[in-house]
């Protein structure tokens, strides 16, 4: 595992300031009806996404979920292509026409969202395959939720990445909670990563708040990975701070106390990742209060800049329709 040098750290802490302003934006531009679809954020989650990402190097392959904005942000996509994708622009990374949950860069290794729950687990098995076959030293690290943890294509992709010996990192964000289903209602056991055990493959259970925690589990797995050792599984136990997504009607199951309250207060006042690891490089003298005000406002700018070029950007030509679709042109 690198060094974690207070460069990186400094990093982590752009990174996870990057994805929280880009979709507290996102929120904003929503609720004023300025571009379709949905939003699914992942606030509260900043921790797991950059720690693991900022994991990868240059040629590594990520595959994320429905809540995709802030895996594709913490593995250094750019803003602007991502702001514009929402916002359903011919600029956007995948020309308009993925929008929320089917985002995709390539020139960072991210092969895109879905929508399809559990669905980037066969897609990761692939993409290390391909790693494998190629003789490179790439691996695939592929995000999925405590609700994708049960879907089938989950359970086929884990065995069959521990047969083939597969380069894949399996990152399960267990925030708790699918849409209104507490994960304790849908699993009897609820450490997920004792599931390992029976695909051969280490497991491992590290808290989802602290990046540097899941920084060093993801490490050592892709360490595993790149030495022909074969697959893991990391549980990060996390929490989404925001409704499933966006929207009155999704908010208004906040009303029916699926959730906790005082359970939610808690890991939104005293939890939150984004707040905790400021406060933490501040301690440690890694940052001064002068210092983390300017990364504060150069993501701030970021991401003004981004909305604004999303907004100036222009609609995909409708003549374009099918570009893309087809591998035979119509």
């Amino acid at each position: 595992m690198d060094v974690l040098t207070n460069d990186k750290r400094i990093e982590i802490m752009r990174r996870m300031l990057r994805s929280r302003l880009f979709e507290q934006a996102v929120i904003r531009s929503y609720n004023a009806g300025e571009f379709p679809g949905s939003a699914h954020t992942s606030i509260g989650q900043e921790a797991c996404t950059v720690g693991a990402c900022i994991a990868l190097e240059a040629g590594d392959y990520m595959i994320g979920t429905h809540r995709s904005h802030g895996h594709s942000v913490a593995n250094n996509a750019d803003v602007n292509g991502l702001m514009a994708e929402l916002f359903g622009r011919s600029t956007g990374v995948n020309h308009g026409k993925g929008g929320s949950m089917h985002l995709a860069d390539r020139a960072v290794g991210s092969l895109g969202e879905t929508s399809i729950v559990g669905s980037g687990l066969p897609i990761a098995c692939g993409a290390g395959l391909a790693a494998q076959l190629k003789g490179t030293d790439r691996v695939a690290l592929v995000f999925y939720g405590d609700g994708a943890a049960n879907e089938g294509a989950a359970h086929e992709a884990m065995n069959l990445a521990a047969v083939w010996n597969l380069p894949v990192i399996f990152v399960l964000e267990n925030n708790g909670v699918a849409v209104t289903a507490l994960s304790t209602e849908s699993a009897k056991e609820p450490d997920l990563y004792k599931r390992a055990v029976g695909y051969g493959m280490p497991g491992e259970k590290v808290d989802g708040q602290d990046p540097e925690a899941v920084y060093a589990a993801v490490s050592a797995a892709i360490g595993r990975a790149r030495r022909g050792d074969g697959p893991s599984l990391i549980e990060l136990k996390t929490y989404r701070m925001r409704e499933h997504a966006e929207g009155v009607l999704l908010e208004q199951f906040a009303a029916t106390n699926y959730r906790d309250p005082d359970e939610h207060r808690i890991w939104v006042e005293q939890r939150d990742p984004v707040k905790n690891y400021a406060a933490k490089l501040l301690s440690d003298g890694v940052l001064d209060e002068h210092a983390y005000e300017e990364l504060q406002a150069e993501e701030r700018q970021r991401i003004d800049d981004a909305v604004a070029f999303a907004k100036s950007s222009p609609y995909p030509d409708p003549s374009e329709a099918f570009t893309g679709v087809y591998s035979t042109p119509l």
